[in-house]
């Protein structure tokens, strides 16, 4: 008899491949590590939402929280990508010896790009929202920046506020069709309307909390 343990986060899927070596043996080793919280980083966020989709550029959070609870139009209203930046220290109880460490982003709406002191440490796009920086932290000075994306109807929901400059009796609007700028100060463009200004926001951006991981 064959025992795999397995851990599964929320929705988490894994593939189990067995070896066509008849002659191949058990292994006991562990597979999934023990993980213990070893920080979670305080303070501002600096976030840069591009004007161009209706953000308001950089602003300063002072705790991590859903774009939609925002009072700022610019950031409840927003889809796009928001660039999260922070500086970090390691905890001064660490040896100085290499520990394997882990960066956890708590909670992720929908999709998160992380790089720490300019090394690319890949896309996250399920739980668990976590990613090895074992080879990219130092003990100080940690420079991490997190690209964070989210779904397009929280930006067609706000233009939805806006003035409709949208197809009328089946004909083009004529600032489309002859080129002219757009007057009416909304981002997005539709052919069919999936969603009013009463239709609800779907939570969006980072909202932690970011911990730094220890392996046991």
């Amino acid at each position: 008899m064959t025992t795999i343990p397995l851990q599964f986060e929320p929705y988490q899927s894994f593939f189990v491949v067995f070896s066509k070596n008849e002659n191949a043996g058990p292994e006991r080793a562990q597979n999934f590590a023990s993980l213990s919280t070893a920080s979670t980083l305080q303070g501002n966020w600096k976030v840069f939402f591009d004007p161009k989709w209706g953000g308001p550029g950089t602003v300063d959070f002072e705790r991590l929280h859903d774009w939609t609870l925002d009072e700022d139009k610019g950031i409840k209203y927003y889809s796009g990508t928001a660039v999260y930046k922070k500086t970090f220290d390691l905890p001064l109880n660490f040896s100085g010896k290499k520990e394997e460490l882990f960066l956890d982003l708590g909670e992720v709406k929908n999709l998160a790009r992380v790089r720490l002191n300019g090394k690319d440490l890949g896309v996250l796009w399920t739980a668990p929202w976590r990613v090895d920086i074992s080879t990219a932290v130092r003990n100080k000075g940690n420079q991490l920046e997190i690209e964070v994306v989210n779904l397009w109807p929280n930006r067609l929901i706000g233009d939805e506020f806006l003035p409709d400059d949208g197809i009328k009796n089946g004909q083009w609007p004529e600032w489309l069709s002859k080129g002219l700028p757009r007057s009416s100060g909304r981002y997005t463009f539709t052919t069919i309307k999936h969603y009013s200004k009463t239709s609800p926001l779907l939570k969006s951006g980072l909202s932690g909390p970011v911990t730094i991981l220890k392996k046991d």
